[in-house]
């Protein structure tokens, strides 16, 4: 019965020092982003992406991506901005947890991390790259990546704040995708320089 008592303190205090972890996580990101309008952005894409494949009329889903051009642009400078910020930050952790969660891993087991800077720093390359289309992708297929590169910087956001796992779900519940299947989608470059870094 004792032995039950100290696994359920431990798994208490374990808990309250994880929440505490995870809310100065979550301000420290927001404070960073509040500049930026890299949310809605991203929304407002993600919705002309699904209205313009959606569009039977071949001159309204012309008009679609023509509206969206700005979006993009404007979205790919702003990730840049925020890629060149974050090379800037001191002072703080930036280690991203690959293993299940614990309190402060990062400071005792740092190769378990990888840092949130030289991700971002990937996705804005990666997202760049695509708007570019250098490989010269039909609209579509370049609007499906562009659409992974975001869903896959909003799971490292995610993953910073609050872990893999609950990145993962939220990849799930929000937009029926398996984090497997954006990676997949991205650029073959951003898949190889993400793995490079997740993976160690």
């Amino acid at each position: 019965m004792d032995i039950l008592l100290g696994f359920f303190v431990v798994a208490v205090v374990l808990s309250v020092l994880k929440g505490r972890e995870q809310r100065g996580r979550i301000l420290w990101l927001a404070g960073e982003l509040q500049s930026y309008q890299l949310e809605r952005l991203m929304e407002t894409l993600a919705d002309g992406y699904l209205r313009a494949l959606g569009e039977g009329d071949a001159a309204r889903r012309q008009s679609v991506w023509g509206v969206l051009e700005g979006s993009e642009t404007a979205l790919a400078d702003q990730l840049g901005a925020f890629a060149n910020d974050m090379k800037r930050a001191e002072g703080v952790d930036t280690g991203v947890v690959r293993v299940p969660w614990l309190p402060g891993v990062q400071r005792w087991w740092p190769r378990a991390t990888f840092d949130f800077r030289r991700a971002v720093a990937i996705h804005a390359e990666g997202y760049n790259s695509v708007a570019a289309n250098a490989e010269g992708l039909s609209r579509n297929d370049q609007a499906f990546r562009l659409m992974a590169e975001m869903l896959l910087f909003q799971h490292t956001c995610h993953w910073f704040c609050r872990g893999k796992a609950m990145a993962d779900a939220r990849l799930v519940a929000r937009h029926q995708t398996a984090y497997q299947q954006v990676l997949d989608a991205v650029s073959p470059a951003t898949r190889r320089a993400y793995e490079g870094l997740v993976k160690g």
